[in-house]
């Protein structure tokens, strides 16, 4: 959700990428849904593994959280967004997790100089 929110939200002036260090096979049904409503495809979106992001250093890296457990990425700005796993709730709460998530990567952008095109 995150990534596809800074695509969306910042355009041309911005690159995002989306792995973990556990990722799982495929998107979760229920965040598919939840971006659909708002016109995002995530059907064809593939998780993917820390090893397979681009050499750093980024401009910012946002880890959600893992706490003390987040994996060393280089960046300028590291954010820890402590949000419970989409996965595990109903579709209103995939709504709550889906906006805070649109509202955070929003201020991010905004905070790196990078307003918001939507």
């Amino acid at each position: 959700m995150a990534e596809a929110f800074a695509r969306e939200l910042g355009g041309d002036a911005v690159e995002a990428w989306s792995a973990g260090s556990r990722p799982a096979e495929r998107v979760g049904a229920g965040s598919v849904a939840a971006m659909a409503e708002l016109g995002l495809d995530l059907s064809g979106a593939r998780p993917k593994s820390l090893d397979e992001l681009p050499p750093g250093p980024w401009d910012a890296v946002v880890t959600m959280g893992c706490g003390d457990a987040c994996p060393h990425l280089p960046a300028h700005r590291r954010d820890d967004w402590a949000l419970p796993d989409p996965r595990t709730l109903g579709p209103d709460a995939v709504r709550t997790v889906r906006d805070d998530i649109r509202a955070r990567v929003a201020a991010l952008l905004t905070e790196l100089g990078v307003g918001p095109a939507g």
